[in-house]
């Protein structure tokens, strides 16, 4: 608990699950805030998003830890996980070019960091897919991905985090 926070002002906690349900893969962010919903964790907000960087800014701007969760194309195998701590690194833009906005993810964290509006932590998961064509399903892969990424994602607000809790 930083010294800015207390009992009665815990945390904001965010999860923006990112994608078009319609387009494969590119799902792999919603699903992911749909699964994390229903796992009825206390505390963190869990929002499904089509990745347009100038909603995103808004969403994250007063928030105090945020995860995001989007379908990545960057030409590796099918179902790699990647995490970015986005208030430490750069977002490579070429990760997340399968969104459908020219201002998506990557955009968004670094238009956030010129204007000084990163919430105090950003953790960016960008799960690499095959299948973008138009559709509802979501590969062998990148659903193996998806179940890592959600138990991910669980034990780093559990740990970092008391206020959290879930039940099965």
């Amino acid at each position: 608990m930083s010294s800015t926070q207390t009992k009665s002002n815990p945390p904001k906690l965010l999860v923006i699950g990112v994608g078009n349900e319609f387009r494969n893969d590119d799902s792999v962010g919603i699903n992911i805030a749909r699964r994390l919903r229903k796992l009825n964790i206390s505390a963190i907000q869990i929002i499904e998003d089509t990745g347009d960087g100038a909603k995103l800014i808004e969403k994250w701007k007063d928030q105090d830890v945020v995860v995001v969760v989007d379908a990545a194309s960057s030409g590796s195998e099918p179902g790699m996980i990647y995490r970015f701590d986005a208030v430490k690194q750069k977002m490579p833009t070429n990760f997340f070019n399968y969104s459908s906005h020219n201002f998506s993810v990557a955009e968004a964290v670094e238009m956030s960091r010129t204007l000084n509006q990163l919430p105090k932590r950003l953790v960016v998961y960008g799960i690499e897919g095959k299948d973008f064509a138009q559709g509802n399903s979501v590969t062998s892969p990148v659903k193996k991905a998806a179940e890592y990424v959600i138990d991910l994602i669980v034990e780093e607000f559990r740990t970092k985090h008391s206020s959290v809790h879930h039940s099965h």
